[in-house]
């Protein structure tokens, strides 16, 4: 063998062994999880309370860091941008599908500027209005909408986000143009609905159900194929007259294109763990949703999901013809 040779295969194997090493050690210090939406709400209750378990399950602290802003794609870049190497890691929801065609000008392609880690959750929606609106079922409002469709507003977190998406497939149901109201964040939005400043809003379970339950708004029907256990008398918007319609808000968890695999698997495998946890299903299904599959809470099963959901809304949104840039 040539010295040469030798000098190479010294060299690949010394590569190796440092790789090996890494994926070993990993983590070796705090992990930041970023989710790129304001804190205490629906996108940062879910990954707080997964940042936690598996925080335990690493043995290094998740410490998660709220990036609000462009509809989610301020702190999607962040992350596509950042170091691959595990110590920064992104929760997002369904909007990582839509910013494609919500953003003409999107500065990352969300298909090849991450690894996928797996999916985590999938959160209904729910379509509530202010406490002392008029209809007294979904039918009703249904009716009541499309003879007030100049004067009912509709709230939603900003265009791209997952109270906009809902309301677009509410109207394009009803083929009426409802007023709609854009906020910076489902907070300031579920502020102006409990004061009664907005009459309705399409919005996930996790942070409607305690409002649902305190009776401080009133709810109409839920977008899921069938009912939920933590609202068995609220119909499903197919009961309602409406199918077609059902729609989730899945959240899933990213790392920067180039992550190590052996880490990738690693966090897969603290998230899988997480999901497990008999608490993390408990406290999701007190928001009205539950932790994924085993199944999808790999990076295979985010990657069919986040190909399938850019498929699907594409359309929708080009024939809405409604744009973020």
């Amino acid at each position: 063998m040539t010295l040469t040779k030798t000098l190479a295969g010294l060299a690949a194997g010394t590569l190796l062994s440092t790789t090996a090493a890494f994926a070993q050690a990993y983590p070796e210090r705090q992990i930041t999880m970023v989710v790129p939406f304001s804190a205490g709400g629906p996108t940062d209750t879910v990954g707080r309370l997964i940042a936690e378990r598996m925080s335990a399950d690493l043995g290094q602290q998740i410490i998660v860091e709220n990036v609000g802003g462009a509809g989610g794609t301020l702190g999607a870049g962040q992350v596509a941008g950042a170091e691959a190497d595990g110590y920064t890691i992104l929760l997002h929801h369904i909007g990582m599908a839509t910013s494609p065609t919500l953003y003409r000008n999107l500065a990352f392609n969300p298909l090849e500027a991450f690894e996928y880690v797996g999916l985590v959750t999938e959160v209904p929606m729910t379509i509530v209005a202010r406490k002392d609106l008029e209809p007294t079922d979904f039918p009703g409002l249904v009716a009541y909408v499309k003879e007030n469709a100049d004067t009912i507003t509709m709230a939603n977190a900003g265009i791209g986000a997952a109270s906009h998406l809902c309301g677009m497939l509410f109207m394009q149901a009803l083929d009426a143009p409802i007023v709609t109201v854009p906020y910076k964040g489902t907070g300031p939005a579920m502020t102006e609905l409990l004061g009664g400043q907005i009459d309705l809003m399409c919005d996930q379970t996790t942070n409607t159900t305690e409002q649902i339950k305190g009776g401080t708004i009133k709810a109409y029907a839920v977008t899921t194929p069938a009912r939920l256990a933590v609202f068995p008398d609220l119909p499903t918007v197919s009961e309602g007259g409406m199918p077609g319609m059902e729609v989730s808000v899945w959240h899933g968890l990213y790392a920067p294109k180039g992550t190590p695999a052996d880490v990738v698997e690693r966090l897969s495998a603290s998230l899988q763990s997480a999901l497990a946890d008999p608490g993390i299903a408990e406290k999701l299904g007190e928001l009205g949703t539950a932790p994924s599959p085993a199944a999808d809470a790999t990076p295979a099963g985010l990657k069919a999901k986040l190909e399938a959901e850019i498929a699907r809304w594409k359309p929708v949104i080009e024939t809405a013809g409604v744009y973020a840039d």
